[in-house]
């Protein structure tokens, strides 16, 4: 009579990984700012269970080297705006030129306003705007999003996500809120008649 040979146990197959681990391994080996449809299709889940990962790695992420970026359907990994200096002395990469005044005010009005045209902006600043736009176009802080519907379809100007990037935002919510005082003669109000 033979024996029965024993069959080896087969290991335990792990559990499935969570989708907030799955969201964060995407969006490192992405190196890019990613849809978030294309992480629901990709992980083959719904979107509101990807916006809910998202959510939890943001939190997770907090106090960490490496945030969550979001710019309007796009995310992506990208380190901690307070490790920047160390960063870039780690990769020797010197410090490049400072935005110009007029560049700031420009990128402002943009970031709070966008959408909006170059003659939108100039309308605002008073003076026009078309160089510092040309530099902060060439610095890929903001980009075309776009034409307005109407005669000559002007192009439309927004932020991007090196702009987030740049200033340590996770998003335009981040930005702080915008005050308006509008001068007026004497310092009274004007008052309609």
């Amino acid at each position: 009579m033979s024996e029965a040979v024993a069959q080896p146990a087969l290991p335990e197959m792990p559990a499935p990984p969570d989708p907030v681990q799955l969201v964060e391994s995407l969006l490192f080996v992405a190196g890019e700012p990613v849809s978030m449809a294309q992480i629901a299709k990709a992980l083959d889940l719904p979107a509101e269970a990807v916006a809910e990962a998202l959510d939890a790695l943001e939190a997770q992420c907090i106090g960490r080297g490496v945030r969550v970026q979001r710019h309007g359907e796009q995310v992506q990994l990208v380190s901690a705006p307070e490790s920047a200096r160390a960063i870039a002395r780690f990769l020797g990469v010197q410090a490049s030129g400072r935005l110009s005044p007029a560049a700031l005010e420009v990128l402002a009005i943009i970031a709070y306003r966008q959408p909006l045209t170059r003659a939108q902006v100039d309308a605002i600043r008073g003076v026009d705007s078309s160089g510092t736009l040309r530099a902060l176009l060439a610095r890929d802080l903001v980009s075309e999003a776009g034409r307005l519907e109407t005669v000559g379809r002007p192009i439309l100007y927004a932020t991007t996500s090196l702009f987030l990037q740049q200033f340590g935002l996770t998003s335009l919510t981040d930005l702080p809120p915008m005050e308006i005082s509008l001068p007026t003669a004497n310092n009274q109000a004007i008052v309609g008649q």
